[in-house]
């Protein structure tokens, strides 16, 4: 078994144990493999091993080892957890089956746009800057509700939202905030959660957990944010 098999069937079972202990988890807790910066062969052991949900921060490294891997893999579901640039809404639309970053109206705008024009639509997070970091991506607290009634008049297919709390503090409020910002609109999916503290997200409602290190050790290079 590969490193990353192991790694993987560990993290799995960390899922499944903070799932028993929780008081009301979500029916399911999806497991993104988040590998960013990780080539395709260090990505090939967890798809033989029968992984089938991974997540990437850009789109252009995304297309240049995902379209061959999908070949050989028809399956895959593939996640963009990285902020979105309006000049890359098309070939995200076109690669990903989700998008977690959706933060403000002019992509909003551009994702109707393409998703109009090209028939395909990848399911769409609302990305919320919990900790009103003025550095990091995501629609302020305050600005939520409005973005997204803004984008269900629009017909997006929004489902549900994201966030990254602040690095070295305790992430359960934030994630307890963005559970009642997605309960007080109806939303059912909670993207929460990375290789430090998806437990503690779990416990909070996650459907879904963004897990890197955890899975693939260090990193290739640097990437953009943690997971």
């Amino acid at each position: 078994m590969s490193p990353q098999a192991e790694n993987l069937s560990t993290i799995i079972a960390r899922i499944d144990a903070a799932r028993k202990a929780a008081l009301a988890p979500a029916l399911s807790t999806a497991l993104i493999a988040v590998s960013k910066t990780h080539s395709a062969e260090t990505i090939r052991p967890l798809l033989e091993a029968g992984h089938r949900i991974f997540g990437e921060n850009r789109v252009q490294e995304a297309l240049a080892k995902w379209p061959a891997l999908k070949a050989d893999y028809p399956d895959i579901e593939l996640h963009l957890i990285g902020p979105l640039q309006t000049n890359k809404t098309k070939e995200a639309v076109a690669l990903f089956d989700a998008i977690h970053t959706l933060d403000r109206p002019k992509l909003a705008n551009s994702l109707e746009i393409e998703i109009q024009r090209s028939g395909r639509s990848p399911i769409l997070f609302m990305q919320v800057n919990t900790g009103e970091e003025p550095q990091k991506a995501g629609v302020m607290p305050k600005d939520a509700s409005a973005l997204i009634a803004q984008v269900r008049e629009m017909g997006l297919p929004l489902k549900g939202l994201m966030c990254i709390p602040p690095t070295d503090i305790e992430p359960a409020p934030h994630f307890a905030l963005l559970a009642k910002f997605a309960r007080a609109h109806d939303l059912t999916l909670l993207s929460m959660g990375m290789s430090a503290d998806f437990e503690t997200a779990i416990k909070l409602g996650a459907t879904h957990v963004r897990v890197g290190s955890a899975l693939f050790g260090a990193r290739d290079q640097n990437g953009a944010s943690a997971a």
